[in-house]
């Protein structure tokens, strides 16, 4: 069989390409493709393929540019850190993934999948339809908008322009990057909930966008201070009870 590895680090694709020929004596892997412009040039003049390998988010974009603009009909495993609930679209249509990192056994399954379903593939269009579908699920999604209340106007503000949320004296506000503060109707449990999982819960003030967080420090007995990457005068602190959560979101988001 003849294969492809689209995997833009270098000892990741040779660590693949070794555990697929262990696996596969007979394999051929044809191609370690570093890029999507790279992939692009490849597929489209080379379609002698079986199978295809490739990762998800490449250093110039992602991988789904390439079955799009390759009209690509080849079955693929992706290769991704994402959690199985961002990838049912494409489970249900029997391609398959490894999630990284990737074991022998999990490659192993990877093929002989490949090989069960090999006579029953799913044509173009539905093929090309379950690529959107992930990647609709995959792709960040514009963040809905909070409503205003100024004078006797309703005023919408972006959810992508705010840092943060917050309570002070028992109102709620919205606290932009460009560091403007705005008064809300809503309760922080609400807006909780709306802006999930962009924004995180540091403590029973504080909703963060994942996008103001700069990185975080130590503080006493296991707590940590968030550091935005605007200014704010107040301390941003996550209780020693949610800091694994808070590091998996940060790694994650």
């Amino acid at each position: 069989m003849k294969i492809v590895i689209i995997e833009d680090e270098k000892l990741t694709a040779k660590d693949l390409s070794r555990t697929i020929t262990n696996i596969e004596p007979d394999a051929e892997i044809l191609a370690i493709l570093y890029s999507v412009e790279e992939a692009i040039e490849y597929l489209s003049q080379h379609k002698e393929i079986d199978l295809i390998f490739s990762d998800i988010q490449l250093g110039d974009g992602l991988s789904f540019e390439i079955f799009e603009k390759t009209h690509n009909q080849i079955p693929v495993v992706f290769c991704t850190a994402y959690n199985d609930y961002a990838l049912e679209a494409f489970k249900t249509v029997g391609i398959d993934y490894l999630l990284k990192p990737f074991t022998q056994q999990s490659v192993s399954k990877a093929l002989e999948k490949y090989f069960h379903l090999k006579e029953r593939l799913t044509p173009q269009n539905d093929f090309l339809g379950m690529m959107n579908a992930l990647k609709q699920q995959l792709m960040p999604t514009k963040l809905p908008s909070v409503i205003l209340q100024q004078g006797d106007k309703i005023v919408p503000l972006e959810g992508d322009k705010i840092a943060f949320f917050f309570i002070e004296d028992d109102y709620v506000f919205a606290y932009t990057f460009d560091q403007k503060k705005h008064i809300l109707s809503q309760k922080l449990d609400t807006l909780e909930k709306t802006f999930n999982p962009q924004f995180f819960r540091a403590n029973r003030q504080f909703l963060i966008n994942r996008k103001a967080v700069k990185d975080a420090s130590h503080f006493f007995h296991r707590k940590v201070v968030v550091n935005l990457n605007i200014p704010f005068d107040e301390q941003i602190i996550v209780g020693k009870l949610k800091v694994t959560a808070f590091v998996d979101w940060l790694a994650h988001q």
